[in-house]
């Protein structure tokens, strides 16, 4: 039996995981709120997805591991979403091709918003009761999976309005942005002693499952740049020719650069000589933002930019190593700033800066599973597992990421000539 100490302890779990649950599916209506309905129709790239879709998507994923499973007498709220919705779970069920997403004229935005409401109501009588352990884990799981999808939402929005030929604004607010011609002092670096380190997550709360086992990684020392590179030093890098000589490139990020025509980060547009970027800010001068970390480069951009430097990237465990204890503040979502942002100035004896938000920090690390991983048991373990080819890792969040989402331990992976990311650059030595 029970004990009455346990039996308060799940309800207080319980009541808390509402709660959480509560906020994050409050905060994506908040996201979606300065959006019209045809915005939410947009896919401008194969990789992204309709805002209406991650609203779906996000509502199915509870419907589909947890409500089906665990709350008795549950109803699907249409017979069609089980797969219309499903993202890539093989063994769940057949999925329309992600490229399509942007043609689902219906269901219409106020249905998929009542699913939302449907699903929101299974999952509060669910947390009303006393819930099976492994439903609980599961919710938890949802809520960080719906995090993702906020943070996927805004990439796609941004990039979806940057393909608009009138550069609509999603939200206006001021930002602060330096006076043209002011520059952070040189990159200086922090001394890291290496040896016998720890890296994957350990101890209490929520992880994904490629963030396991915990285990232990040989480093030789190292020096990490006390912040990230800026827009102003990688607008060095375009005027010294740095997307026109070929031995900073790797061979294929030497493809990309000519089967893409880049010449600039994504965002980056040139008229008559003068730079811009384009932000969920509108329009801004780069001269205004030579202070602010560079985004949306590929880890082919971020690692010839560090070979122009005579520098490299760090290592995802040299990234973790550095983080390790750290508190997780910075510029995230939670900021609403939705932009990287200066740095601020720290003393040499204050570590590093802009550890986490601004931007995602490629590393030098394949995307691999950890000695002893496991996937997940089910069609679950197909969340990360089989992803572990051909992507490279990031770490440390952006300015797009909740707070309540990011830790040490957490490992972003995308393709490496993915620019659409709010993915910057941390040189390393």
């Amino acid at each position: 039996m029970r004990t009455a100490m346990a039996t308060q302890a799940q309800e207080t779990a319980q009541v808390d995981l509402s709660k959480r649950f509560s906020g994050v599916r409050k905060r994506s209506t908040a996201l979606c709120a300065d959006l019209t309905a045809e915005d939410m129709m947009v896919q401008s790239l194969p990789e992204a997805s309709p805002g209406k879709w991650h609203m779906a998507h996000t509502a199915w994923f509870f419907e589909s591991f947890v409500l089906r499973e665990f709350l008795e007498g549950y109803l699907p709220f249409h017979p069609d979403f089980h797969w219309l919705f499903n993202s890539y779970y093989e063994t769940f069920s057949i999925f329309p091709e992600k490229r399509l997403r942007g043609s689902f004229s219906r269901p219409a935005l106020d249905e998929v918003l009542r699913y939302r409401c449907h699903v929101d109501e299974g999952i509060e009588r669910l947390l009303e009761s006393e819930a099976e352990p492994e439903a609980l884990r599961r919710i938890e799981l949802g809520v960080n999976h719906e995090e993702q999808h906020q943070e996927l939402l805004l990439t796609d929005i941004l990039h979806g309005f940057y393909s608009n030929p009138l550069r609509p604004v999603y939200r206006a607010r001021g930002i602060e942005t330096e006076a043209a011609g002011q520059r952070l002092a040189a990159l200086d670096y922090e001394q890291y002693a290496g040896g016998l380190c720890e890296a994957g997550h350990s101890g209490e709360g929520f992880c994904f499952d490629n963030e396991l086992p915990n285990h232990r990684v040989w480093l030789e020392p190292f020096r990490l740049s006390r912040r990230l590179v800026t827009c102003g030093e990688f607008a060095e890098f375009i005027a010294d020719g740095g997307y026109r000589k070929t031995e900073l490139w790797l061979s294929a990020g030497w493809e990309a650069v000519k089967s893409n025509g880049w010449n600039a980060p994504l965002y980056w547009t040139n008229e008559n000589g003068a730079w811009s970027v384009f932000t969920l800010r509108g329009e801004i001068p780069l001269e205004r933002l030579e202070n602010h970390p560079v985004s949306h480069v590929s880890f082919y951009e971020a690692d010839a930019y560090a070979r122009w430097a005579c520098k490299r990237l760090p290592t995802e465990f040299e990234w973790e190593t550095a983080a390790a204890g750290l508190p997780v503040k910075g510029n995230l979502l939670d900021s609403e700033m939705l932009m990287p942002t200066s740095a601020p100035q720290i003393a040499s004896n204050q570590g590093l800066a802009q550890q986490f938000g601004d931007c995602w920090e490629w590393t030098a690390s394949a995307y691999l599973g950890y000695p002893g991983f496991k996937p997940l048991a089910g069609t679950l373990g197909e969340y990360n597992g089989k992803f572990m080819s051909g992507q490279m890792v990031l770490r440390g969040g952006s300015c797009v990421t909740p707070a309540a989402h990011i830790r040490a331990s957490y490992r972003n992976f995308f393709a490496p000539e993915t620019r659409w990311q709010f993915s910057g650059i941390r040189l390393a030595e």
